[in-house]
């Protein structure tokens, strides 16, 4: 199984490239159903460890025995009213821990009206995805993981499926602090698009990210880089052309990103305060989203990303705010507990 799944992900990175095509992706949401750790800082958990089963919708590979019988379901909400949801649990088998999860974004009902504007009721439109997750772990340094997900779609008459998959390579040194992984997102095969002339592809990501817990103070940094098949991430519209300056008559080239920004461009930064108290905080930064939806005269926060976690007894809470632009903020709450330890209590 090791050896097949390490396969697999070295062909993927070798032989996988996606372009950036905005307006061509399907399920894109995929890239916004974050589980309110990850959505703390920003998403891309990927160079974690800990025993917490909702790293595993991130990165498959940090699934572990401890984890079996743990239970997560989370919320989110966006400024339009979009919402969306998930939950996962695991179980133990003689193959070793699957999890399973459910997620969906739900759009809410829209107005239907005929070519002449006049209205013929309503629709609704709802993404949806259920999957599973599983590690192996050939030795306590080095794990491999892997999921696998059917994707539906729904918007009014039209919908779209689709098969993808995940997988991961977790590099953990002997003391812990330092994590390094490898990974693939959203390979596959979309089994039936909207329509004959759509045309969709999905949002493949290949990602590298690693971390480094400080020894004495409860601080983990992590950096990622993402979409690594895409060398030029950054949205350029092909329409644009020279301007003249009204003031000087100096011509002004038409906007083109240099090495730097394009490097840039593919980082995301990530900051926890691991502490083994009551209450963890949370904080992320990603260039790409900050450049990519920041008003030029206000651009406040956005691409920032922070959360907080709170430890009730036998649950734990979490608080997740992610700012994308001034237009609004996607706002994420998670509850996850252990089953193990409820039963004891009963």
């Amino acid at each position: 199984m090791k050896y097949l799944l390490l396969t697999i992900l070295l062909l993927s990175f070798w032989k996988l490239n996606a372009q950036y095509g905005p307006g061509t992706k399907a399920f894109a949401y995929l890239n916004n159903l974050n589980n309110a750790r990850s959505a703390a800082v920003g998403g891309r958990l990927y160079a974690i460890n800990d025993n917490d089963l909702c790293l595993a919708l991130d990165q498959p590979a940090s699934l572990k025995l401890s984890n079996a019988k743990q239970f997560y379901t989370g919320f989110g909400l966006l400024p339009t009213g979009v919402r969306y949801g998930m939950c996962m649990s695991a179980f133990k088998t003689k193959w070793g821990v699957f999890a399973p999860h459910i997620r969906y974004m739900n759009y809410g009902n829209f107005n239907q009206t005929d070519v002449n504007g006049t209205s013929t009721g309503t629709f609704s439109a709802l993404d949806y995805n259920i999957g599973a997750s599983y590690a192996y772990t050939p030795n306590p340094y080095f794990r491999l993981g892997g999921q696998l997900n059917l994707l539906g779609s729904q918007l009014e008459r039209y919908s779209a499926f689709a098969l993808t998959f995940q997988l991961s390579a977790m590099l953990v040194h002997p003391n812990e602090l330092f994590i390094f992984s490898v990974g693939l997102r959203n390979g596959g095969l979309v089994l039936k698009d909207y329509t004959p002339q759509s045309a969709s592809t999905l949002p493949l990501d290949i990602h590298a990210a690693l971390s480094y817990k400080l020894a004495h103070a409860p601080f983990r940094f992590s950096i990622v880089g993402h979409s690594l098949n895409t060398p030029n991430n950054i949205y350029l519209d092909p329409f644009a052309l020279p301007t003249i300056d009204p003031l000087t008559g100096d011509t002004i080239a038409v906007y083109s990103p240099n090495w730097g920004e394009k490097i840039a461009n593919h980082l995301h930064f990530q900051l926890e305060l691991v502490s083994k108290g009551a209450v963890q905080m949370r904080l992320g930064f990603d260039y790409n989203r900050r450049q990519q939806l920041k008003l030029n005269d206000f651009p406040g926060l956005a691409g920032f990303s922070m959360g907080t976690r709170l430890r009730v007894k036998r649950f734990d809470l979490d608080y997740a705010i992610q700012l994308y632009s001034k237009a609004g903020s996607i706002q994420t709450i998670g509850i996850s507990t252990d089953l193990k330890r409820l039963q004891k209590k009963i």
